[in-house]
């Protein structure tokens, strides 16, 4: 099993930027793609970013590509997403997840979840 403990959400205006964490324990020797969601409210879950734990290949939403960036410190078995431009749009609670590296299909594992609130 793999615990995933998200932080850094919170209340930002329109134009700036937070950095969320994202801290595993448990199994963690083994190697985990890692990846962001988030869930605004009567809204569906949806994808933010992902980046595997061999090369640190990263993917994105289109809406979030060039604002923000994910990375890893596989180390701290810590996964980050730097979000910059903020907008309103980006309310939602956000999500850390993990799945087996190199394997298809879903994630296997999720946190609790951080808010973050944008205002205009």
């Amino acid at each position: 099993q793999v615990q995933l403990l998200e932080s850094g959400g919170g209340l930002v205006q329109t134009g700036g930027s937070l950095r969320l964490s994202c801290a595993a324990s448990g199994r963690t020797f083994s190697p985990y793609d890692m990846g962001w969601f988030r869930q605004a409210p009567g809204k569906d879950r949806e994808f933010v970013a992902a980046i595997t734990f061999g090369f640190g290949i990263t993917s994105y939403q289109g809406s979030v590509k060039g604002r923000f960036t994910i990375s890893r410190d596989n180390g701290k078995n810590t996964v980050y997403l730097q979000m910059n431009s903020l907008k309103p749009e980006d309310t939602a609670v956000y999500y850390c997840a993990a799945k087996t590296s190199g394997r298809g299909g879903g994630y296997d594992y999720w946190g609790q979840g951080t808010q973050v609130t944008v205002s205009s």
